[in-house]
């Protein structure tokens, strides 16, 4: 009796169990607030929707292999995670943030590792590491739309202008980071044969060799006779391990953080030039983020206690805020109030104050915690 009695209770422990595990994937605790933190727990597989007034996790979602970085949709509804895994992976993953539960993923083919994420123009752009390119993903279409390849090892990170006229990636083995601006030039039939374009002489769409295949610049979709859109890139050399980086609010520096070296190179766009190296001295950096108003800039390391912050004018260290053993992801709260930067090593996100430069909260946010992004409901 005794004997059955044990095997009913270590049964039932057992069933109480798997139902909270099962609860906890599945169930939230409150609605998707309008204005939400998104905090990824690589190890975790978990996007986490924070509620950002009470700093309570509400809800957790399953997000796939390896997830890195996160980014929102421009309505708040929907966000988009790179399943990386050092190029193992080529999926990004779907999250419906306001029935909070995970969607289809997006399965890019051949652009193996994705990483970096921005969500401009209506549309998903991202890196893909493994396969030095990058892309865009239309979610009206379900479909990968553009293409460029970089050539440079280690395509990261990436920045979109909002014309999407301008683009900036890190390249971090190589060491170098690319601009890419849209260039319109040629009409009908002008120009040599390009990736998706016709041979000289040959009227777009009219088919052979040279027909512009879909996704392509001057591919379908182009009216017969307008000018065919072409790519310019320009790669600067700054420093070694050239990863997080960020555009200052006015668009006229572009700031990147080189980990093996722990300095920051400051390129000038006007010119495309790097116009100052500064000694930061931060070495194993992660990520660099300009405050709103573009006074400050903030450097993480993974190697190393402290968040940087650097006075952008004065282009000197101001101060170190201790948030751990170690940090990746920093995000800028739009309104200027507040910075989350991820402590992975600690399995929290330290929240600091903009004002008084301090931590003034946490975030438990389970395994290796990393990628950050806001969202804000239309």
């Amino acid at each position: 009796m005794e004997y059955a009695f044990g095997i009913m209770k270590a049964l039932f422990s057992t069933l109480v169990l798997l139902a909270g595990m099962f609860c906890a994937s599945v169930v939230h605790a409150a609605d998707t607030p309008a204005k939400a933190l998104l905090v990824l727990a690589k190890r975790d597989r978990m996007l986490l929707i924070v509620d950002p007034s009470s700093l309570r996790v509400i809800a957790r979602v399953p997000v796939g292999n390896d997830p890195h970085e996160v980014i929102a949709s421009s309505d708040g509804k929907t966000a988009y995670a790179s399943n990386y895994g050092g190029g193992a992976y080529n999926t990004l993953a779907v999250v419906d943030l306001v029935g909070q539960k995970a969607m289809p993923a997006v399965d890019l083919g051949p652009l193996r590792g994705p990483h970096g994420l921005v969500f401009v123009g209506g549309k998903a752009w991202f890196t893909a590491e493994a396969a030095k390119a990058i892309g865009r993903y239309d979610p009206a279409t379900q479909s990968v739309d553009w293409i460029l390849g970089t050539g440079q090892n280690r395509t990261h990170m990436i920045w979109v202008s909002p014309d999407m006229k301008s683009i900036v990636t890190s390249n971090v083995n190589s060491g170098t980071v690319s601009i890419i601006e849209k260039a319109v030039g040629g009409g009908p039939g002008t120009g040599g044969p390009g990736p998706g374009g016709s041979p000289p002489g040959t009227p777009d769409g009219a088919g052979g060799a040279g027909t512009p295949r879909p996704g392509a610049p001057g591919g379908p979709g182009r009216p017969m006779g307008a000018p065919r859109e072409d790519w310019n890139e320009t790669v600067i050399r700054v420093g070694n391990g050239s990863e997080g980086f960020d555009v200052s609010p006015d668009g006229k520096e572009i700031w990147v953080a080189n980990a093996a070296d722990g300095t920051v190179s400051i390129i000038e766009v006007a010119s495309k030039q790097v116009k100052q190296t500064l000694a930061a001295e931060v070495g194993g950096a992660n990520r660099l983020k300009f405050t709103p108003d573009g006074k400050l800039a903030f450097i993480s390391s993974l190697r190393g206690s402290d968040v940087t912050v650097i006075d952008s004018a004065t282009r000197k260290t101001i101060k170190k805020i201790a948030v751990g053993h170690g940090a990746a992801g920093i995000l800028m709260q739009p309104d200027g109030a507040r910075a989350f930067v991820a402590c992975s090593p600690d399995g929290y996100v330290a929240v600091i104050d903009l004002h008084s430069m301090e931590v003034v909260g946490r975030i438990e946010a389970g395994q290796d915690p990393d990628g950050l992004a806001w969202t804000a409901r239309q």
